[in-house]
Protein backbone atom coordinates (compact mmCIF):
# COMPACT_ATOMS: atom_id res chain seq x y z
CA UNK A 1 0.00 0.00 0.00
CA UNK A 2 1.41 3.34 -1.03
CA UNK A 3 2.29 5.70 1.81
CA UNK A 4 0.46 8.99 1.72
CA UNK A 5 2.13 12.28 2.52
CA UNK A 6 -0.84 13.70 4.44
CA UNK A 7 0.80 17.02 5.23
CA UNK A 8 1.67 17.59 1.59
CA UNK A 9 -1.85 16.63 0.45
CA UNK A 10 -3.43 18.98 2.97
CA UNK A 11 -1.22 21.86 1.85
CA UNK A 12 -2.01 21.22 -1.82
CA UNK A 13 -5.75 21.07 -1.10
CA UNK A 14 -5.65 24.30 0.83
CA UNK A 15 -3.65 26.01 -1.91
CA UNK A 16 -6.77 26.07 -4.09
CA UNK A 17 -9.16 28.84 -3.02
CA UNK A 18 -12.43 27.45 -1.72
CA UNK A 19 -15.92 28.90 -1.87
CA UNK A 20 -16.81 29.63 1.77
CA UNK A 21 -20.26 30.64 2.99
CA UNK A 22 -20.60 32.15 6.48
CA UNK A 23 -24.03 32.98 7.86
CA UNK A 24 -24.17 35.91 10.26
CA UNK A 25 -20.75 36.97 9.06
CA UNK A 26 -21.14 40.71 9.46
CA UNK A 27 -20.03 40.94 13.12
CA UNK A 28 -18.63 39.14 16.14
CA UNK A 29 -17.64 35.51 15.78
CA UNK A 30 -18.94 35.24 12.22
CA UNK A 31 -16.88 38.20 11.06
CA UNK A 32 -13.73 36.82 12.70
CA UNK A 33 -14.30 33.49 10.95
CA UNK A 34 -14.89 35.14 7.58
CA UNK A 35 -11.73 37.22 7.93
CA UNK A 36 -9.68 34.12 8.74
CA UNK A 37 -10.79 32.30 5.61
CA UNK A 38 -10.28 35.39 3.45
CA UNK A 39 -6.77 35.83 4.84
CA UNK A 40 -6.03 32.23 3.86
CA UNK A 41 -6.99 33.08 0.27
CA UNK A 42 -10.46 31.57 0.16
CA UNK A 43 -13.40 33.25 -1.58
CA UNK A 44 -15.83 34.24 1.15
CA UNK A 45 -19.52 35.10 1.08
CA UNK A 46 -21.15 36.33 4.29
CA UNK A 47 -24.81 36.79 5.07
CA UNK A 48 -26.35 39.49 7.19
CA UNK A 49 -29.94 40.14 8.15
CA UNK A 50 -29.90 43.59 9.75
CA UNK A 51 -27.64 46.58 9.66
CA UNK A 52 -24.88 47.11 7.15
CA UNK A 53 -22.63 44.54 5.47
CA UNK A 54 -18.94 44.47 6.45
CA UNK A 55 -17.19 47.40 4.78
CA UNK A 56 -13.99 46.98 2.73
CA UNK A 57 -13.43 43.39 3.86
CA UNK A 58 -13.18 41.82 0.42
CA UNK A 59 -16.19 39.57 1.05
CA UNK A 60 -19.31 39.08 -0.99
CA UNK A 61 -22.05 40.28 1.37
CA UNK A 62 -25.59 39.06 0.78
CA UNK A 63 -28.67 39.97 2.77
CA UNK A 64 -30.34 36.81 4.01
CA UNK A 65 -32.75 35.89 6.76
CA UNK A 66 -32.10 32.21 7.50
CA UNK A 67 -35.73 31.78 8.58
CA UNK A 68 -36.76 32.26 4.94
CA UNK A 69 -35.94 29.36 2.59
CA UNK A 70 -36.28 31.52 -0.52
CA UNK A 71 -33.76 34.04 0.82
CA UNK A 72 -31.39 31.19 1.68
CA UNK A 73 -31.61 29.79 -1.84
CA UNK A 74 -31.06 33.22 -3.39
CA UNK A 75 -28.05 33.89 -1.17
CA UNK A 76 -26.45 30.62 -2.26
CA UNK A 77 -27.14 31.41 -5.91
CA UNK A 78 -25.32 34.75 -5.53
CA UNK A 79 -22.38 33.10 -3.79
CA UNK A 80 -22.18 30.33 -6.38
CA UNK A 81 -22.31 32.80 -9.26
CA UNK A 82 -19.42 34.79 -7.79
CA UNK A 83 -17.25 32.08 -6.23
CA UNK A 84 -18.35 28.70 -7.56
CA UNK A 85 -20.01 25.84 -5.64
CA UNK A 86 -19.90 26.30 -1.87
CA UNK A 87 -17.62 23.67 -0.33
CA UNK A 88 -17.26 25.20 3.15
CA UNK A 89 -20.33 26.19 5.15
CA UNK A 90 -20.18 27.91 8.53
CA UNK A 91 -23.68 28.05 10.06
CA UNK A 92 -23.20 30.84 12.56
CA UNK A 93 -26.32 33.02 12.33
CA UNK A 94 -28.18 33.07 15.60
CA UNK A 95 -30.31 35.05 17.99
CA UNK A 96 -31.33 34.98 21.64
CA UNK A 97 -34.43 36.02 23.56
CA UNK A 98 -33.70 35.29 27.20
CA UNK A 99 -36.29 34.98 29.93
CA UNK A 100 -37.32 32.48 32.57
CA UNK A 101 -39.50 29.67 31.30
CA UNK A 102 -42.51 30.75 33.36
CA UNK A 103 -42.45 34.08 31.51
CA UNK A 104 -41.48 32.77 28.08
CA UNK A 105 -44.12 32.88 25.37
CA UNK A 106 -44.43 30.25 22.69
CA UNK A 107 -43.23 32.82 20.15
CA UNK A 108 -40.15 33.56 22.31
CA UNK A 109 -39.30 29.87 22.14
CA UNK A 110 -40.24 29.20 18.52
CA UNK A 111 -38.46 32.24 17.07
CA UNK A 112 -35.12 31.25 18.60
CA UNK A 113 -35.52 27.64 17.43
CA UNK A 114 -36.41 28.84 13.93
CA UNK A 115 -33.28 30.96 13.59
CA UNK A 116 -30.70 28.95 15.51
CA UNK A 117 -31.73 25.39 14.67
CA UNK A 118 -34.10 25.36 11.69
CA UNK A 119 -32.03 28.12 10.07
CA UNK A 120 -28.98 25.85 10.28
CA UNK A 121 -31.04 23.05 8.71
CA UNK A 122 -32.02 25.33 5.81
CA UNK A 123 -28.50 26.45 4.94
CA UNK A 124 -26.97 23.00 5.49
CA UNK A 125 -29.52 21.26 3.30
CA UNK A 126 -28.88 23.80 0.54
CA UNK A 127 -25.10 23.45 0.86
CA UNK A 128 -25.02 19.65 1.00
CA UNK A 129 -26.66 19.33 -2.40
CA UNK A 130 -23.74 21.13 -4.03
CA UNK A 131 -21.14 19.36 -1.88
CA UNK A 132 -22.46 15.97 -2.98
CA UNK A 133 -22.06 17.02 -6.61
CA UNK A 134 -18.53 18.30 -5.92
CA UNK A 135 -17.59 15.21 -3.94
CA UNK A 136 -16.26 17.05 -0.90
CA UNK A 137 -17.20 19.66 1.67
CA UNK A 138 -16.84 20.95 5.20
CA UNK A 139 -19.77 21.95 7.41
CA UNK A 140 -19.23 23.67 10.75
CA UNK A 141 -22.16 24.50 13.03
CA UNK A 142 -21.65 27.15 15.71
CA UNK A 143 -23.35 25.98 18.88
CA UNK A 144 -22.70 27.14 22.46
CA UNK A 145 -21.58 25.69 25.77
CA UNK A 146 -25.14 26.49 26.91
CA UNK A 147 -26.06 23.39 24.91
CA UNK A 148 -23.73 21.25 27.01
CA UNK A 149 -24.43 22.37 30.57
CA UNK A 150 -27.56 24.54 30.33
CA UNK A 151 -28.13 28.16 31.17
CA UNK A 152 -30.90 29.60 33.35
CA UNK A 153 -33.17 31.89 31.37
CA UNK A 154 -32.07 30.36 28.08
CA UNK A 155 -34.19 27.24 27.67
CA UNK A 156 -34.99 28.27 24.09
CA UNK A 157 -31.38 29.14 23.19
CA UNK A 158 -29.87 26.06 24.87
CA UNK A 159 -32.44 23.76 23.26
CA UNK A 160 -31.69 25.15 19.80
CA UNK A 161 -27.93 24.94 20.27
CA UNK A 162 -28.18 21.41 21.67
CA UNK A 163 -30.26 20.45 18.65
CA UNK A 164 -27.31 21.32 16.41
CA UNK A 165 -25.31 18.53 18.04
CA UNK A 166 -27.85 15.82 17.24
CA UNK A 167 -28.27 17.31 13.78
CA UNK A 168 -24.52 17.20 13.08
CA UNK A 169 -24.08 13.66 14.35
CA UNK A 170 -27.06 12.33 12.40
CA UNK A 171 -25.85 14.07 9.24
CA UNK A 172 -22.40 12.58 9.77
CA UNK A 173 -23.96 9.10 9.65
CA UNK A 174 -25.94 10.01 6.54
CA UNK A 175 -22.86 11.26 4.71
CA UNK A 176 -20.93 8.09 5.54
CA UNK A 177 -17.60 7.69 3.71
CA UNK A 178 -18.02 10.74 1.51
CA UNK A 179 -15.45 13.51 1.91
CA UNK A 180 -18.03 15.80 3.53
CA UNK A 181 -17.65 16.41 7.24
CA UNK A 182 -19.95 18.05 9.76
CA UNK A 183 -18.68 19.23 13.12
CA UNK A 184 -19.81 21.51 15.93
CA UNK A 185 -17.88 24.30 17.67
CA UNK A 186 -19.30 25.30 21.07
CA UNK A 187 -18.00 28.71 22.16
CA UNK A 188 -18.16 29.74 25.79
CA UNK A 189 -18.22 33.31 27.06
CA UNK A 190 -16.76 35.34 24.19
CA UNK A 191 -16.21 39.05 23.54
CA UNK A 192 -19.30 39.75 21.43
CA UNK A 193 -22.37 41.98 21.50
CA UNK A 194 -24.15 39.27 23.49
CA UNK A 195 -21.55 39.23 26.27
CA UNK A 196 -21.42 43.03 26.27
CA UNK A 197 -25.09 43.03 27.30
CA UNK A 198 -24.34 41.09 30.52
CA UNK A 199 -24.57 42.88 33.84
CA UNK A 200 -21.34 43.19 35.88
CA UNK A 201 -22.69 40.57 38.32
CA UNK A 202 -23.48 38.13 35.51
CA UNK A 203 -20.03 38.62 34.01
CA UNK A 204 -18.32 38.04 37.38
CA UNK A 205 -20.31 34.86 37.99
CA UNK A 206 -19.45 33.47 34.58
CA UNK A 207 -15.78 34.34 34.89
CA UNK A 208 -15.63 32.54 38.24
CA UNK A 209 -16.71 29.38 36.42
CA UNK A 210 -14.04 29.82 33.73
CA UNK A 211 -10.57 28.46 34.64
CA UNK A 212 -8.96 30.73 32.04
CA UNK A 213 -10.28 33.70 34.04
CA UNK A 214 -11.16 35.73 30.98
CA UNK A 215 -13.52 35.96 28.04
CA UNK A 216 -12.60 34.28 24.81
CA UNK A 217 -11.84 36.30 21.70
CA UNK A 218 -13.69 35.71 18.41
CA UNK A 219 -10.35 34.92 16.76
CA UNK A 220 -9.97 31.95 19.11
CA UNK A 221 -13.28 30.57 17.88
CA UNK A 222 -12.10 31.16 14.31
CA UNK A 223 -8.97 29.10 15.04
CA UNK A 224 -11.08 26.06 15.93
CA UNK A 225 -13.39 26.56 12.96
CA UNK A 226 -10.59 26.79 10.42
CA UNK A 227 -9.03 23.62 11.83
CA UNK A 228 -12.15 21.44 11.42
CA UNK A 229 -12.83 23.04 8.03
CA UNK A 230 -9.31 22.28 6.85
CA UNK A 231 -8.03 19.50 4.62
CA UNK A 232 -6.18 17.96 7.55
CA UNK A 233 -9.37 17.35 9.55
CA UNK A 234 -11.04 14.90 7.19
CA UNK A 235 -11.14 12.23 9.92
CA UNK A 236 -12.79 14.59 12.43
CA UNK A 237 -16.52 13.97 12.04
CA UNK A 238 -19.53 14.56 14.26
CA UNK A 239 -17.28 16.15 16.90
CA UNK A 240 -18.29 18.78 19.43
CA UNK A 241 -15.36 21.02 20.31
CA UNK A 242 -15.85 23.38 23.28
CA UNK A 243 -13.85 26.63 23.08
CA UNK A 244 -14.70 27.96 26.52
CA UNK A 245 -11.59 28.55 28.60
CA UNK A 246 -12.22 25.30 30.46
CA UNK A 247 -15.64 26.28 31.82
CA UNK A 248 -17.17 22.95 30.86
CA UNK A 249 -13.98 20.92 31.39
CA UNK A 250 -14.36 19.39 27.96
CA UNK A 251 -18.12 18.83 28.13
Amino acid sequence: MEERNLESEAMMAQATPRSVFVTGGNRGIGLAIARRFATAGDRVAVTYRDGKPPASEGFLSVRCDVTDSQQVDQAFKEAEAAHGPVTVLIANAGTSNDRLLVRMTEDDFASVIDTNLTGAFRVTQRAVRGMLREGHGRIVLISSTAALHGSAGQTNYAAAKAGLIGFARSLTRELGPRDITCNVIAPGLTETDMSAALTPDQRRDLLRQTPAGRLGHPDEIADAVTFVAGAGAGYVRGAVIPVDGGAGLGH
